[in-house]
């Protein structure tokens, strides 16, 4: 492999109080009692408002029982989410450093098209490749589901196919988003195969995902998306005026291969 409250001041007015000497009598009069100042009001500042805490189970803030079954996996018991009741499934491994939240955006449109989704946390010092086997084994065994798709990014989109083909002949197709392929790996790849990149992400760009798709003869449809003018990396791209391509592309060639 080649790559692996502001404060509210009160003004306070202060009056003289002084006697006046009549000249009449040289007596001093009484003071006049002066009309008080009316003291400015102002309404009290509201107490912020409560960022909502999530309790129970949950994946990283964004996933909850409400989504979907969660449950824990590894040594460390991390926690992962299976969402969706399609018969085709799709597990989802995210970029090193990243999270399952970013990804939400394409889980929630393959759940409304008829897929089911797990994602999951993972521990990003250690190589994707066998906690996504493991995670594609978990999902194989939810009652209804026949085949899956591998999608990935950045680094787990780069060890795809190698997880596609640990686990067999039930993989409907890889989706790859800003990674880096190695020619010799997508040699290998027989499964339908997308790869999707910015131009000039500086992994995972044209640079990395044209070797890569020229590479994969033996893929039954070979599909490669650059967006031009762009370096943003892996799900990034959700967040760009790109995603609604993406998110759509990704779509057409899932309901074009699922089977």
């Amino acid at each position: 492999m080649r790559k692996i409250a502001g404060s509210l001041g009160l003004v306070v007015v202060l009056t003289a109080c002084g006697g006046s000497v009549s000249p009449s009598t040289g007596s001093v009069a009484a003071p006049a009692t002066p009309t008080p100042t009316p003291t400015p009001t102002s309404a009290a500042p509201s107490a912020p408002t409560p960022t909502p805490q999530i309790t129970g189970p949950n994946v990283s803030g964004c996933f909850t029982e409400k989504d979907g079954k969660i449950f824990s996996h590894g040594a460390d018991d991390l926690p992962g989410v299976i969402t969706g009741r399609g018969e085709v499934g799709v597990v989802i491994t995210y970029e090193r450093n990243g999270n399952v939240c970013t990804w939400r955006p394409l889980s929630d449109r393959l759940v409304a098209a008829g897929y089911r989704v797990l994602l999951y946390a993972r521990d990003s010092t250690k190589p994707p490749e066998d906690v996504t086997v493991a995670m594609a084994k978990r999902l194989a065994k939810e009652k209804g589901v026949k085949r899956l798709f591998f999608v990935g990014g950045s680094i787990a989109a780069t060890t795809a196919p190698l997880a596609a083909e640990k686990f067999g002949g039930r993989t409907a197709g890889i989706v790859a988003l800003s990674g880096a392929i190695d020619p010799a790996d997508a040699a290998r790849i027989t499964v339908p195969l997308l790869q999707i990149g910015t131009e000039h992400d500086g992994y995972g760009g044209a640079e990395d995902l044209q070797p890569a798709h020229d590479a994969a003869t033996k893929a039954p449809a070979n599909e490669l998306l650059i967006v031009k003018g762009e370096s943003t990396h892996a799900s990034e791209l959700f967040r760009t005026p790109h995603a609604a391509e993406a998110l759509d592309r990704i779509l057409t060639f899932m309901d074009r291969h699922k089977g």
